[in-house]
């Protein structure tokens, strides 16, 4: 019969590193630290929830704000193409809506929303980012003196470029404007 196997002895033991040494922040380490963290608490407070707006609250905010709706079907319902609905819309998108309508003094007329029927993706009107407008003499002009062109979309509509990051794509018939923010 064999012993059982000895325990080791300190000289077989695989040494372990000392803990790290903790030292106190020095007085600009911590300011930094504090700026930093209240820097993202104020971010994290004014993002606020990028969750979807219903049909009859982004309809009636936008209403107030003088923005009104066209559809060929004369509908909201989200699932037909033929509607215009705000169904799932998100709030940064209507306060971009509103911020537009106030800055360029025109009329909008939202064609486009979040109904069924248009090009999928992150950025998407399903997703909640895009509304379609009306394209008229007042909106093109004042795009077109306001933000930058920077070129033309795979579909050949021109593209235009707020401060805010906002995309205005010139469809021919109406303007797709995609919000990032809430800034025209």
């Amino acid at each position: 019969m064999t012993a059982p196997a000895a325990a080791a002895t300190v000289g077989d033991m695989t040494r372990l590193p000392a803990a790290p040494v903790r030292r106190p922040l020095t007085r600009r380490a911590a300011a930094a630290a504090a700026t930093v963290v209240l820097g993202l608490g104020g971010v994290l407070a004014t993002a606020g929830p990028a969750s979807a707006v219903t049909q009859a609250d982004a309809q009636a905010q936008l209403q107030a704000a003088g923005i009104h709706a066209s559809s060929s079907g004369g509908c909201t319902t989200q699932g037909n193409p033929t509607c215009t609905s705000y169904s799932g819309i998100r709030q940064a998108t209507i306060d971009g809506a509103r911020t537009l309508r106030s800055a360029s003094g025109c009329a909008l007329t939202v064609t486009g929303g979040t109904e069924v029927g248009h090009a999928g993706g992150t950025y998407s009107h399903e997703a909640g980012y895009k509304l379609d407008f009306s394209r008229t003499t007042c909106l093109t002009s004042w795009i077109h003196a306001t933000y930058t062109y920077t070129g033309v979309r795979g579909d050949g509509a021109a593209l235009y470029e707020a401060g805010s990051g906002n995309v205005y794509a010139d469809e021919g018939n109406h303007w797709d404007v995609t919000f990032y923010s809430c800034g025209c």
